[in-house]
């Protein structure tokens, strides 16, 4: 695991939670954000992406 990979997921996981219970577009966006950027952490150390929506409460498989 690269220390640059887990720094990017952790920050995506916080900007993801932070937005995804926004009723805005701009929230919507943001925590969109947080989950692209949560994945390409994830990528970065060879685990799976995520590809539920973000804030649809779907453990991770």
């Amino acid at each position: 695991m690269s220390v640059k990979g887990e720094i990017k997921e952790g920050a995506g996981y916080v900007k993801e939670e932070l937005n995804e219970h926004g009723k805005d577009p701009e929230s919507k966006r943001k925590a969109q954000e947080g989950r692209d950027l949560r994945n390409e952490g994830r990528i970065e150390d060879c685990k799976s992406p995520k590809t539920t929506p973000p804030g649809s409460g779907h453990p991770e498989k």
